[in-house]
């Protein structure tokens, strides 16, 4: 098992020199000079001479590899530069928003888990009754819906008709309570549709014949062993998931103006903020890479097997 998870983060060094790498080129090739899009930030008229002399200080006047491996150093060690809008740290910028998307994706996914695992697992077991037409509705419904227009219809009845939650910031746990619940409805639709067909398709197999032969409880067999089976899977989309909330979350922070690291990224593409930019596009590459591998250790943990087919 420690061959394995040590296999595994060796393996994850080289995705992550070339998402830098990816993300280098891209904004290498972009029409965006660094220099004009710093000078321009700063209220300040770029003249020839002032892009000659920020082009210097930048490194752009050097060859691309030096550029690239200049990269690399500084991002190992947690530099990545300053923001050309606030001229501060962008790694302090991004570590005192950090904190409300991770409250955000976090709440979301515990939503999502407590009604989806239970509603996926009970329409499963009554297939065709009533509780799994519900499921269905609301797999469809949460599938289907923009989150956005949701995000902007719970404002509108909880918020402006019943002023019951407030519309935006953060501070209580009603600010929580609206952009959770938007964030986690596709969540729910995919868990419950994903746990529904697994857990059906474990009902088909042959040891679960084999234990009600053997005369054990139902109850038994389908929280011991099916659920433990069928949730496999749920556990590698949470695993994705959790990676996509971090960095997917733009719209309903936009929306609801919760002040985290999917907004700052917005308000850093409207200004032209290349280091915010930049350390967004390799947060988000790094960030699904560690999710990905905290799920497959989780899985070799829940499967053995796991490690002798490695």
């Amino acid at each position: 098992m420690v061959s394995y998870i040590g296999k595994r983060i060796l393996a994850v060094i080289p995705i992550v020199l070339f998402a830098i790498f990816v993300t280098f080129v891209l904004i290498r090739i972009s029409p965006v000079d660094p220099a004009e899009a710093y000078l321009t930030a700063a209220h300040i008229h770029p003249t020839e001479e002032l892009l000659a002399q920020k082009r210097h200080e930048f490194g752009l006047d050097q060859p691309l590899y030096v550029q690239y491996f200049q990269t690399v150093i500084k991002i190992c060690r947690l530099d990545f530069g300053k923001s050309y809008l606030t001229n501060e740290s962008v790694i302090d910028e991004i570590a005192a928003r950090i904190p409300a998307t991770l409250q955000l994706a976090v709440s979301s996914i515990v939503l999502a888990v407590l009604i989806s695992i239970p509603l996926g697992f009970l329409s499963a077991v009554y297939k065709n009754s009533l509780i799994d037409k519900f499921s269905r509705l609301l797999s469809f419904f949460g599938a289907s819906i923009p989150q956005f227009w949701l995000g902007y219809l719970l404002i509108f009845f909880f918020s402006v008709k019943l002023d019951l939650l407030p519309v935006e910031g953060r501070g209580s746990w009603e600010h929580l309570v609206l952009p959770s619940v938007t964030l986690s409805l596709a969540l729910i639709a995919i868990y419950t549709r994903l746990l529904r067909a697994s857990v059906l398709e474990q009902l088909q197999e042959s040891y679960v014949l084999y234990a009600r032969t053997r005369g054990l409880r139902e109850r038994s067999i389908m929280l011991k062993h099916v659920l433990k089976i069928a949730i496999a899977p749920v556990i590698t989309g949470l695993g994705m998931n959790m990676g996509k909330l971090m960095t997917g979350t733009i719209i309903v922070e936009q929306v609801f103006s919760w002040p985290g690291f999917g907004r700052y990224f917005v308000e850093a593409i409207f200004n032209r903020d290349i280091p915010v930019i930049q350390s967004y596009v390799i947060f988000a590459a790094c960030l699904f890479i560690l999710c990905n591998l905290i799920v497959d250790i989780l899985q070799l943990y829940m499967d053995p097997r796991i490690s002798v087919k490695g």
